[in-house]
Parts: C-alpha cells; structure tokens; sequence
C-alpha cells in the first residue's frame, strides 16, 4: 500500500509509520514540528519529510489511504486536499483495526495499569517465541518499535486508550478495536478536557464492552468496584474472569509473589503492578501460555520504559522515573516505593502537573494525599504551561491546598528547582520523579551528578 501520514512525528504515530515500512508498504509523511527521539528513529529509515510544514501538494490519487495523528487539526490543508480527492482516511485506531480485523484482537484497557500490563503480555510471549502483532504505548527492551504489523500472525495486542481518535473522529480510541479477549485494569476520572464529569468517563469503559465481539472473554480487576460492576453487567463477552492482586512479601528490599510451586522473586515491585501482573497472567492463558510458563517467563521482567524505571543508584540512594501523572497512578506509585524501601531514611517524591486535567483548578481536589507516602513531596508546574493550555492561573498555594501535604514544596521555575535538588545531600534515600513531561528541562542523565 502507499500510505500518507498526516503529523507523522507524533510517539504513536511514527512507531506506525516504522512498523508499516518494514512490513513493505510504501510510506510518507508531514508534520509542522518533529522532536526527538522521533525525528532521528524516522532519519534512519529515510521517513523524515525534508521540510516541517504541510504541503498539500503531496497528497495525490495514487495515494491507498491517509493516516491522521491527533496533533493534526480539521482545517489542515492536507486534510482537506484528501476530502477533496476521496482518498480513505483512517484515524490511527481506525488504521490498526483495519489491520487486525481477521486477526484476534486483545485489549488492555483502564485507566492505570495499560501500558505494563501490555508489556507484560509481551515480554511473556517473546520470552517463549510466540510471535504477535502488537501497538504500545512506550519502548520496550527488545523491542524495536512500540508496534508491530504483520499479515501472518494470528493475534494483535493493543493498548486501548480512551483518549479521542482524531481532529475528524471524536470518538475514543478503544471504541474502535472491538475485542474478542478484553482486560479492564481500574478506573479513576482522567481527560477532564474531553470527559468532563465521572460519570460520562465511566460510561466509556460500558461502550467499550458493548463493543466487544460476541462471545468474547473479559479479564477485569475485581478489587475495583466500578470495574467489577461494568464486567459483572456486560453482555458481550461471555466468559468473564476475575482477578485480584496475588500474596507477596518483601523481604531485604526484594518482592516474592505465592504461586502454585511456592514463593517465587519478581523484579518489579509495588501492588499495583503485582495486581497488573495477575491481569496479564490471565490474558496470556487465553492466548494459550499456561501458568506455570508465564510465571517462568514473568520473574524477568524488568518493566517498561519510565514506569518504575531506575534511572540512578549512589551513596544508598536509589533514583526511579515513572510516567504516573494521575491521581491513582500518583498514589500507587508513591505508595509502592515506601512500602519497598522500609529501610531508607526518606522518600523524596517529585510531581509535575503537566497535563490538561492536572492544571485545571477543578481537578487539582483530586490530588489530596496522594503523596502522602512521600516523606518530602515536591510538585512543579509551568506558569506557561497553564497559560499555552488556556486555563486559570493557578497560585503555589493552590497547589498546597489540594495535596494537603504537610512536607510540600511547589516549584514554578525549573532552574530553581534543579537547584534545590543539587543542593541536596541525598543519601540513605529514594527520589521519585513522577511526569509525562520533563520538569520545563531537566536532563535526567546529569540527577545521577547530584547525588
């Protein structure tokens, strides 16, 4: 096929655009500003478009269909151009169902939990050989791209987002991929820019599982009761299997989890990701890996990028970065590492509110104790960033107010930040940083310098 993609640069959208040119379509691509490390990854496989910008005049009959990234708006001249032309156009979702749909598909879905579920799923079925497509949402260790297409194979496994489609498309993404084996992780309101109160985010996941295929089997989280509600109430699926978060210990720092042989060590920690893992245990079953292989293949699993991720180890300190940027995934996350390294002598939790929700005042109640955890709790945010986002200026003492930590600095300058953080004396300690941004610029390659 000869595919167009319109905002080529984007995380998702350029792991497709890879993924398609080394399945032997043909590929191109615009976008009015590519970052890193997209810009390099699209370089080295000759898909970075000469010039930023949009140029109508690349869009042409021969063209088999258009691919539209979420960064593109509806008055794009390219887009246009395409209507003009009656050339197909796919949101990303759209595109990824159209692939898969004489395939199996498996869901991820929720609101925390999806992209380590999914590479759980993953890392178990490269660990035996077990060849899948797949789409997810962040790079993981043996893995060249964040997607994978083939005609071959019998399953494709996708990160469900419930984030929106396209400028064109409102509808969200995990809407489209009609699942015939479904996991739902938890729920906790997220996107308030899309979803603008609980119960409209909730009656998401209920059309998620009214999508489903008929006679289909749904995996779900029975710890969380809206999840347990929506799955017991579903009529699609007609297997339906619970799970809950296994019996572990920990013990000198390390987490053993019970399994059928007797208590076996994992590498990841936190039980959050102990209950992920019970989740993906039970999607790798129905994808025919049993038990006793996927604990096998699961004790090395080290997790994915930025969740949880070690990023520096000095003088009895240990340094972590992870994606949590969210209420729940805050809490998890902070939680987990206190309850992990019972012997340091304080937790130094770092949050930056990046997102849309996460500056937005009426969201900010969401985070109360959160970080509670946290022996020291810092929260960063932008001035410019609320203002880029058009939302209401938001005062440090907001901030104070909503987390209600009794330990809690606020930062809105970056330098001032990195300052605080080099003056420091870390030690005997764990520094958590928690984002989907980069603290206005910080290099975490240098953190390790600090300590």
């Amino acid at each position: 096929m000869k595919i167009h993609f319109i905002a080529i640069g984007g995380s998702a959208m350029h792991n497709l655009a890879l993924a398609l040119n080394k399945k032997g379509d043909q590929v191109s691509g615009s976008d009015d500003s590519i970052f890193e490390p997209s810009k390099t990854r699209l370089e080295k496989a000759d898909l970075l478009p000469e010039e930023e910008g949009w140029f109508p005049e690349k869009i042409t009959k021969d063209l088999d269909a258009i691919i539209l990234g979420m960064h593109a708006k509806e008055d794009n001249p390219e887009l246009k151009k395409a209507k003009e032309l009656g050339i197909k156009i796919y949101s990303y979702p759209e595109f990824l169902y159209e692939h898969s749909k004489e395939k199996t598909r498996v869901v991820i879905s929720g609101s925390h939990g999806k992209t380590t579920i999914t590479a759980m799923i993953l890392h178990v079925l490269h660990y035996f050989d077990k060849p899948t497509d797949f789409m997810v949402g962040a790079q993981l260790e043996g893995f060249d791209t964040m997607v994978h297409l083939t005609d071959e194979n019998d399953f494709m496994l996708l990160e469900g987002d419930e984030y929106l489609s396209s400028a064109i498309d409102r509808r969200p993404k995990f809407h489209l991929y009609k699942p015939n084996i479904a996991l739902i992780s938890g729920i906790a309101w997220d996107h308030i820019n899309v979803f603008p109160n609980f119960k409209n985010y909730v009656d998401q996941f209920k059309i998620f599982t009214e999508e489903m295929v008929n006679g289909s089997i749904l995996v779900y989280n029975e710890e969380d009761p809206l999840v347990k509600e929506i799955a017991e109430s579903a009529t699609k699926p007609t297997r339906k299997h619970a799970y809950k978060t296994p019996n572990y210990t920990i013990k000198d720092g390390d987490t053993y989890i019970e399994t059928p042989e007797g208590e076996m060590p994992v590498e990841i920690f936190g039980e959050h990701n102990l209950n992920n893992l019970a989740g993906a245990k039970w999607v790798c079953q129905h994808m025919g890996v049993d038990e006793a292989d996927f604990y096998e293949a699961i004790a090395t699993f080290k997790g994915a990028a930025k969740r949880l991720e070690k990023i520096a180890e000095k003088r009895g300190t240990v340094v972590f970065k992870d994606y949590a940027h969210s209420p729940s995934k805050v809490k998890a996350t902070t939680t987990a590492v206190k309850n992990q390294f019972t012997d340091k002598e304080r937790i130094v939790a770092c949050l930056e509110l990046h997102t849309y929700s996460s500056l937005t005042k009426e969201f900010l109640a969401q985070y109360k104790n959160t970080l509670d955890a946290a022996d020291e709790a810092i929260v960063f945010y932008s001035p410019e960033a609320v203002q880029l986002k058009q939302l209401e200026t938001l005062s440090p003492e907001e901030i104070q107010e909503a987390f209600q930590h009794k330990n809690l600095k606020v930062y809105v300058n970056s330098e001032l930040f990195q300052a605080y953080l080099k003056e420091d004396t870390f030690r005997n300690a764990v520094v958590l940083f928690m984002s989907s941004g980069n603290y206005g610029g910080l290099d975490f390659d240098k953190v390790k310098d600090w300590l």
